[in-house]
């Protein structure tokens, strides 16, 4: 970022203890340190925040090609044409047809009359 020597920092810390003397340079020193923290947290957020916007324009960009290589039509063909073969399979199966062509009468499907204290009439 800065190209900041040690020979730099030594003018800089002689200056700042000229000027503001010994007794506030280390508030001061505190107070440069926070600044200097602050600026480096705000320089990293917005740098993974750029980085984040980058992937998620990736992933974005990546599914696109995704969504053009796809063919719906063809897929929906392919999946009624499946279906359509399963179901002429198990039609001409016999082993599939039902014993009774008839619908169930009440005693065949196990029901039981109401009683009074069911609440029937």
């Amino acid at each position: 970022m800065f190209d900041i020597g040690f020979l730099e920092l030594i003018i800089v810390a002689v200056i700042a203890l000229l000027v503001l003397g010994p007794e506030r340079l280390p508030r001061a020193a505190r107070t440069v340190g926070k600044w200097v923290g602050k600026a480096r947290r705000m320089v990293s957020s917005f740098s993974q925040e750029i980085d984040r916007q980058m992937e998620i324009e990736e992933l974005r960009e990546q599914l696109k090609e995704q969504g053009k290589s796809l063919n719906i039509n063809d897929d929906a063909k392919k999946i009624h044409q499946t279906v359509k073969e399963a179901l002429s399979v198990s039609e001409e199966t016999p082993a599939n047809q039902t014993k009774h062509s008839e619908p169930l009468d009440n005693a065949e499907q196990g029901a039981i009359p109401p009683t009074k204290e069911s609440g029937g009439s």
